[in-house]
């Protein structure tokens, strides 16, 4: 999503009280619990995709007490973040997705792993910074390491992460997607227009 496209998005998230969000989040669920089947449907994603392997990720990710289901608190939280969040709590955020031991360090093996996914969201087309030279997955591997790794340990702990990637413009295009649930709430937002049309 672009700068402006987020920024937008971010202010009209504003304008939407919690008790309208909470409406809206019971009518798409329920049960008061979304599931992970839900949570890729609100952001377009289907399954057997690269995306949708991503997206199991960020729902473990966002999961915080690990009851595979998002509940309000948790989803108001992964919204906030996807569409507001700051750089430095995007790149914490990113670095929760990538360890899945949850051991607080990347090695080599957790981040071929979420490249390669991201990788294909990507299409292959992953540029060095010149643009000229398109990258290999394992190129992307091993600039990140390069970049990140300051002690070269072959780990990567999330200060080394965070730090390298505020860095690192390069980092930073490699890890934004285009996958948000900017269209739900888009969505949500002209039905409450709508609504309030009909109304008035």
């Amino acid at each position: 999503m672009g700068q402006n496209q987020q920024a937008q998005a971010s202010e009209e998230l504003e304008l939407i009280s919690i008790q309208d969000l909470y409406k809206s989040f019971i009518m798409e669920c329920p049960s008061g619990s979304l599931y992970l089947h839900e949570f890729k449907r609100m952001f377009g994603v289907q399954g057997g995709t690269p995306e949708s392997e991503y997206m199991d990720n960020i729902f473990r990710a966002f999961d915080m007490n690990n009851d595979n289901t998002m509940d309000f608190i948790e989803y108001v939280a992964a919204l906030n973040l996807v569409l507001r969040g700051k750089l430095e709590d995007k790149l914490r955020w990113s670095f929760k997705v990538f360890d899945r031991d949850e051991n607080g360090r990347l090695d080599r093996h957790e981040l071929r792993k979420i490249v390669r996914i991201i990788y294909k969201i990507k299409k292959g087309a992953v540029p060095d910074e010149s643009g000229a030279v398109i990258l290999t997955a394992e190129q992307v591997c091993e600039r990140i390491f390069r970049e990140v790794d300051v002690n070269s340990d072959g780990q990567i702990t999330l200060e080394e992460f965070v730090e390298g990637a505020q860095r690192s413009p390069w980092l930073q295009g490699f890890l934004r997607l285009d996958i948000n649930p900017n269209g739900y709430i888009q969505k949500y937002l002209c039905d409450r227009k709508l609504e309030a049309s009909k109304d008035s």
